[in-house]
């Protein structure tokens, strides 16, 4: 797996960011860019929680990853560990998922007022072209959000 990253700078405290980034609501709101017919989860950011990842695919079934939260340090970091994905509404949950035993941490830090955000994530080569094309789109509604 390739190793990315990402950052933005957000001129809002970090609760306010940390909120935005994982709320239900507003996380459909800055993850549109991954999928423009809506991106939610299912399950909980809490430590131990398994939660899920999904949007329509273009044929209409459910698509997406599923993950365990491995770590959260309230206004700090989640890491997620992938255990999946969700193919045409089915689930695979072992070693023929590109994505499993992947990684992906957000952390968060601030500096008078200004918080920034870091995306680290491992990626299938596959998807990292994909990526690098989304994130940093789906980083600036999270700015635009938060600073709203």
């Amino acid at each position: 797996m390739e190793k990315l990253n990402f950052t933005v700078e957000v001129n809002a405290p970090v609760h306010t960011v940390w909120t935005t980034m994982l709320d239900d609501a507003t996380y459909r709101q800055w993850t549109s860019p991954f999928n423009a017919a809506g991106s939610w989860y299912e399950g909980s950011w809490v430590l131990g929680s398994e939660i899920r990842f999904i949007g329509p695919d273009t044929d209409g079934s459910l698509g997406g990853m599923i993950a365990t939260v491995i770590e959260n340090k309230s206004d700090e970091r989640v890491t997620l560990e992938y255990l999946g994905e969700i193919l045409r509404g089915v689930e695979y949950r072992d070693e023929r998922s590109k994505f499993f035993g992947g990684r992906e941490t957000y952390s968060f830090s601030e500096s008078g007022g200004v918080t920034t955000v870091r995306v680290d994530l491992d990626s299938e080569e596959d998807f990292s072209a994909m990526f690098r094309e989304m994130w940093p789109l789906a980083l600036d509604r999270l700015k635009a959000i938060a600073e709203s």
